[in-house]
């Protein structure tokens, strides 16, 4: 699996210690707040996992999976929901975690889905920010790297459902998907 890594972009430790940050600044920013992290499945899951370990506060944690890439290196820009939530949002403050935002396509169909059902508030927090690919316009209140053009694997990020579990965040060479 390690010889399908090109190189390897943000190693484990420098993750770690961006999700402990993260987790503080929320921490600051939700006191008091009655606080939803929606994980964005698949791939949000291992940096949801880290980030709400590091998050001082009680909170809830529910799930949804959209679909926008299917087996393709590139978004298609039709999203589906696949999982919808199994808590009510209204009233509530709402923070979206996302492994990566790309084109904006995805996180700008789901934040007009959930602001529909009137949270009291609606962030995001994402892992990595490739803003060079945006094709909508989306506001990230929380980023984890902003990160080149390049197409990663691991820290629940895939490739045709395999390299999720590798521990950092790695360039997957081309070989791979030719």
């Amino acid at each position: 699996m390690l010889d399908q890594v090109a190189k390897i972009l943000i190693d484990e430790k420098k993750l770690m210690n961006r999700v402990q940050e993260l987790g503080k600044q929320i921490s600051e920013d939700y006191e008091g707040k009655d606080l939803v992290v929606i994980c964005i499945l698949k791939g949000a899951i291992m940096f949801t996992a880290d980030l709400v370990k590091a998050i001082s506060l009680p909170l809830s944690i529910d799930f949804m999976a959209v679909s926008s890439y299917g087996s393709s290196t590139k978004s298609s820009g039709v999203v589906r929901i696949l999982k919808d939530l199994d808590e009510e949002i209204e009233g509530r403050h709402v923070l979206i975690v996302e492994d990566i935002v790309d084109t904006g396509l995805t996180l700008d169909y789901l934040v007009k889905n959930l602001l529909s059902r009137k949270p009291a508030s609606l962030k995001i927090c994402c892992c990595l920010d490739k803003p060079e690919r945006r094709k909508t316009p989306v506001k990230v209140d929380y980023v984890g790297f902003i990160i080149p053009d390049e197409f990663v694997i691991g820290y629940g990020l895939d490739y045709d459902e395999k390299y999720r579990n590798l521990p950092f965040i790695g360039v997957l060479s081309e070989e791979a998907y030719r």
